[in-house]
């Protein structure tokens, strides 16, 4: 029996086949390259954002993502993540290192889109970050983003809440 060696390849979804529109597709990507990066990081390793970005443009699906999102997004996500954690951490019931990397790669994202990216209405962002993790996450992991997303929601864009 051989043993497959682990690596940081991001998690392939096993969702049925659906129709994505650019904008999910570019989110799909977004979080597939954060997720390298933090496996990365957990190993001890620097992650190298142009490879990553090169590994995912080379997947046939990336022609079809919204590409400039997807920049956005990726490179928003790690040149900021440190403040995006920080402003996570809080919301946290354990250590943000005890997340998976899916959800923590969504909570990256949606975080990203709702305390950087303001023209994403905040239902939207919250949203979205709740269907990756749908996606590539575990069975309630959606459940977790969800939490967490719409409690930082109500700091980040309490006026846009109230305004309805």
């Amino acid at each position: 029996m051989t043993k497959t060696p682990a690596t940081s390849q991001a998690p392939v979804a096993s969702a049925p086949k659906r129709s994505l529109t650019p904008r999910r597709r570019a989110r799909e990507y977004a979080l597939q390259g954060v997720y390298q990066s933090l496996v990365m990081r957990r190993a001890g390793s620097l992650p190298n954002a142009a490879a990553i970005a090169k590994q995912l443009a080379e997947d046939p699906g990336f022609r079809r993502c919204q590409h400039d999102l997807f920049q956005g997004i990726f490179a928003g996500v790690l040149e900021r993540t440190d403040e995006l954690e920080g402003i996570i951490t809080p919301a946290l019931d354990r250590p943000i290192n005890e997340l998976s990397p899916v959800e923590h790669a969504a909570l990256l994202i949606g975080v990203y889109e709702l305390a950087i990216d303001l023209s994403v209405p905040y239902k939207v962002a919250i949203n979205e970050a709740v269907e990756l993790a749908k996606t590539f996450g575990g069975t309630d992991g959606h459940k977790y983003v969800n939490g967490v997303l719409d409690l930082l929601a109500q700091k980040l864009r309490s006026t846009e809440i109230q305004a309805g």
